[in-house]
């Protein structure tokens, strides 16, 4: 029987959430050159795959962060599955903006968060850690405390395990770029030949490739 890990990055795959092409790289925001591209606002469009995640994140908040008081997604790609989660558990929802909005009362978190409420913020993809790691603060600022992170998809970069750990922030993943290149392997995705270069660029993500 597959694992949630693997089922999760058999879907991704399948409906081309992500695409690996070690062979045609595509070029990111940063300027990296990536052999993998992440799109997890494809899964909404998909409703077994989109219930799937929803189930397996109320499992992990079950099981991981039970005290939680408030669902926290992060904006834009996790505020659909943030608040799915949310409606499962019964627990209130806001969502944390990247910055504020200019006009009105100028929130960075919308909806309704009380200081001293427990909170676990939602993500659909880590990759460095830092805009992460900028809604937590969002929510510290605001006097909410912050039970930990679950998100769909990791690419397992060393950086992000250790800003995660230097802001003393619990992360879990429902999936991540290891298991994800397992199943690509065995489903005949990518091949063997290609294990190198995949695994190459996640150790040195930023030269890889040059």
């Amino acid at each position: 029987m597959k694992t949630t890990e693997a089922t999760i990055a058999a879907q991704l795959l399948q409906i081309k959430a992500i695409k690996l092409q070690p062979a045609n790289p595509f070029t990111w925001a940063s300027g990296w050159l990536s052999p993998i591209y992440c799109d997890n606002r494809k899964t909404l469009s998909y409703p077994e795959v989109r219930t799937f995640i929803r189930d397996g994140f109320a499992e992990l908040i079950r099981e991981k962060f039970a005290g939680a008081d408030v669902i926290a997604g992060v904006a834009t790609g996790a505020i659909a599955q943030g608040a799915l989660v949310a409606d499962v558990l019964g627990k209130p929802f806001v969502y944390i903006r990247s910055s504020p909005k200019g006009h009105g009362l100028e929130n960075l978190i919308e909806g309704d968060l009380k200081p001293g409420q427990k909170v676990v913020v939602v993500e659909d993809l880590i990759s460095t850690g830092g805009s992460s790691l900028k809604a937590v603060q969002a929510v510290r600022d605001f006097g909410g405390e912050v039970m930990g992170m679950v998100a769909i998809f990791t690419y397992g970069f060393s950086v992000a395990a250790e800003n995660f750990a230097k802001e003393g922030v619990e992360l879990h993943t429902l999936s991540n770029y290891q298991t994800l290149i397992n199943v690509a392997v065995e489903t005949g995705y990518v091949s063997s030949d290609d294990l190198d270069a995949l695994d190459a660029w996640r150790q040195n993500p930023a030269q890889w490739n040059k």
